[in-house]
């Protein structure tokens, strides 16, 4: 072919070429845009899978928070259930004590009048150490028990403590000032007990000396022999001179 010819024929293909594509650039243009708006939603879709995987996670850890607090409050429940039944348990003992307080106080009433007569009589039998004093006690006891704003429980207090009292007499060496009757004389004495053994009066003058005889009721005059060792005895009981070892008219046991 010759050159014309050759150039005649590229012109040709040229612009059939450029017929094709000026045909095939409006699909085209199309086929990217669709593919763009795929890409922005696949993006878009993206971004909304991260956004509910995210809020799953939440929900997840939300789930497990709960689940553990559940369980823990499970286990609270069953404590304070079990503190509930213990709870009852001690209101039902306290109500039957409340239910068995009347006839609580049915018995011990008679039982403390019982005891106070009782104390009363000892006094009067027993060696008459303060005995003025004791008696007097006992007439407290009496009025308390006649006290209707003293309970119970506060009398019943108040006839053991009279009674401890009177079981320390049996144990205490004491010295005081008193008065004796003797042949209807009243005389101004200091006595001394050691315990409920002896029972001693010693004038103040210190010149004369008696002991108690439980068995007569009566005071019965000290030789000259023991009125040194009453001496002693008072001192001592005052706390004046040490203790040791004195000699006193003591009844032997049968």
């Amino acid at each position: 072919m010759s050159n014309r010819t050759q150039i005649a024929a590229c012109i040709v293909g040229a612009l059939a070429l450029t017929s094709a594509s000026m045909a095939f650039a409006g699909p085209l243009e199309e086929v990217q845009t669709e593919q763009r708006k795929i890409h922005v939603a696949a993006a878009q879709s993206q971004e909304k899978i991260n956004g509910l995987f995210e809020q799953s996670q939440e929900l997840l850890i939300d789930y497990r928070a709960v689940v553990d607090q559940t369980e823990n409050l499970k286990i609270y429940n069953d404590y304070v259930a079990r503190l509930v039944t213990d709870q009852q348990r001690v209101v039902d003992s306290l109500q039957r004590q409340i239910d068995s307080i009347e006839e609580t106080k049915q018995n011990i009433v008679p039982l403390m009048g019982r005891m106070i007569d009782s104390l009363e009589k000892f006094i009067n039998l027993d060696v008459p150490i303060n005995k003025q004093e004791r008696l007097d006690r006992v007439q407290r006891l009496r009025d308390v028990m006649g006290n209707s704003s003293v309970t119970v429980s506060e009398q019943f207090r108040l006839v053991l403590d009279a009674y401890s009292i009177e079981n320390a007499y049996g144990t205490r060496i004491n010295a005081y000032e008193g008065n004796i009757q003797v042949n209807g004389e009243d005389i101004s004495v200091e006595f001394f007990n050691l315990g409920r053994t002896a029972l001693l009066a010693l004038t103040l003058d210190q010149q004369t000396a008696w002991a108690w005889d439980n068995d007569t009721r009566s005071w019965q005059k000290l030789g000259d022999e023991y009125l040194n060792s009453v001496i002693q005895a008072t001192r001592m009981a005052g706390g004046l001179v040490p203790e040791d070892l004195i000699k006193l008219p003591i009844k032997a046991a049968e």
